[in-house]
Order: C-alpha cells, then structure tokens, then sequence
C-alpha cells in the first residue's frame, strides 16, 4: 500500500512532510518529491531551449537557400561537418526530450490522469516524427556526398532530389509542430487547473502553443505568410516556455499544494499506484 510519509516532532508541533512517498513495488522503493521533478523538469527543458534552435535555425536555414537548388547543395557539400553536426544535434534533443515528456506525465498527474497521458503522448508523437523526418536531412546528404550515387545520376539531378528531401523535412518539421503544440496547450491547462504553480504561466503556454498551431498551418495552407508567422513563434515560444522552464528550475512547485492535489485526485496517484494515507 502505498503511503505518504510524515515526520512529526517528538514533542508535538505540525506534523513535517517528508519529501519521499513509499511506493507500492517489490521492496518498497523510496519515491521522490515533486520539487526534484520539477527542477529536473525545467533543467532538461532548458537544454532543449538551447540546443533545438542550433540544428533548425543556425544549421538549416543558415545553409539551406529557398528556391535555389545549385546553390543549397553547393553550402551543403562544402558545410558538411556542421550540417552532421545539426544532424547529431538533434538526436541528442528527441532523445532527451522522451526523459522530460516522462517527467511532465509523473509531476502533472495528481491534476488529470487523463490529460497528462494526453499531455505526455503528444510530445512524444512530436518526437517521433521529427526522428523520423531526420532521415530526410540524411538522405540529402547522401545523396550530394556519396560517390556511388554520383555514377548514377548527373549532378544536377542529384541536388534536385536532395532539394526534394530537403523540402519533405521542412514539412515534416511543421508537421511535428502540430503535437508540439497540442502538448503546450494541454500542459497550458494543466498549469492552469495545478493549483501549484502560477496560473499566469499556464495561460502563457496557452498562448505559445497557439503560436505554434498558427505557423504550422500556414505552412502548409498559407505558404506566403509562413515568414511571418515563423517570426511569432519565436516571440510566444518566449513568452509561453521561457517563464515556466525558468520557474520549474528555480522555484519549482508547491510541495504542499501538489501533494493536496495528489491526496484530492480520483485515483489518489503518486509515484506508484495508489497513495492512500498521510501518517
């Protein structure tokens, strides 16, 4: 049975909640607080703030040229260590971002089982189309750098079919856009209904998501303004993700308040199946 623990002083006073909670597995396993998910929640948060933009921005765009076929397999060829670079980059950012789509579910879960299942799939439905789309950018490459492939076709047919793979990543790249932001909104009402952290953070991620929705449509029904709408989504990613990686790294959550969400929960959840008591 699971319980959370309470130390109380030998002569009376408030009882002082532990920061561990037993949980229901073979041996009895010592669970953990919230405050240390959601400081490793908002560490691995701003890893991925700083590392999604060098393979998307600095490394894509930086090298791709729209409209210009020659010219973008020219940079390609004779960039090829960053393009790799970018490549690599961004395993490392879907890998890390399965971690953080786990910690969300366990930190968001007193609030709404349901909705951090939600929550913690549509990032992971991100994750996983972006992993898949990296083969794209890897076939480009591929097909500019490998001798084998240059026997076979003539040069110019060779940056026209990279060009057309590097076309499907950035569709592909919108298309992971749209779970993103469905995971934003999501964890936007979380925050909100949480009762443990500021509700202004959850509105902001609100905000943020429907920036990301916003650009990822254009894209692909209004191709002329996704310019423009490339640029609010930098400003509401800023303004919705920012403050909450920030907040969960510095202040965290409110213990009490989590665990009051836990104990009022349907299901009473925490780190294990079920919390059925306070001592």
């Amino acid at each position: 049975m699971n319980q959370l623990q309470a130390t109380r002083p030998a002569r009376g006073g408030p009882a002082a909640f532990s920061a561990t909670a037993t949980i229901d597995t073979p041996g009895h396993a010592v669970g953990t607080s919230p405050q240390v998910y959601a400081k490793v929640a908002g560490v691995i948060w701003l890893i991925v703030a700083l590392l999604a933009p060098f393979g998307e921005f600095f490394v894509r765009q930086g090298l791709i040229v729209p409209g210009n076929v020659a010219a973008t397999a020219e940079k390609i060829v004779a960039s090829q260590s960053l393009f790799r670079a970018g490549f690599a980059t961004d395993l490392v950012v879907f890998v890390i971002e399965v971690a953080l789509a786990a910690v969300l579910y366990v930190l968001f879960r007193p609030v709404s089982r349901t909705l951090a299942l939600v929550m913690a799939f549509a990032r992971l439905a991100m994750v996983t189309i972006l992993g898949l789309n990296l083969l794209n950018m890897f076939t480009a490459l591929q097909l500019l750098t490998s001798p084998e492939y240059a026997t076979a076709f003539e040069k110019g047919q060779l940056q026209a079919l990279a060009f057309v793979f590097l076309n499907a990543q950035h569709y592909g790249y919108a298309l992971g856009m749209v779970f993103f932001g469905l995971h934003l909104g999501v964890l936007g009402f979380l925050v909100y209904r949480s009762r443990f952290l500021p509700r202004i953070l959850g509105i902001l991620m609100v905000v943020s998501a429907l920036g990301y929705l916003a650009d990822s449509f254009t894209k692909f029904l209004l191709r002329q303004s996704a310019d423009t709408l490339a640029v609010v989504v930098v400003v509401t990613a800023l303004i919705g993700e920012l403050p909450l990686t920030l907040w969960l790294l510095v202040k965290g959550v409110n213990v009490e308040r989590w665990r009051q969400r836990a104990l009022a929960s349907p299901t009473r959840e925490i780190d294990g199946r079920a919390l059925s008591s306070v001592r």
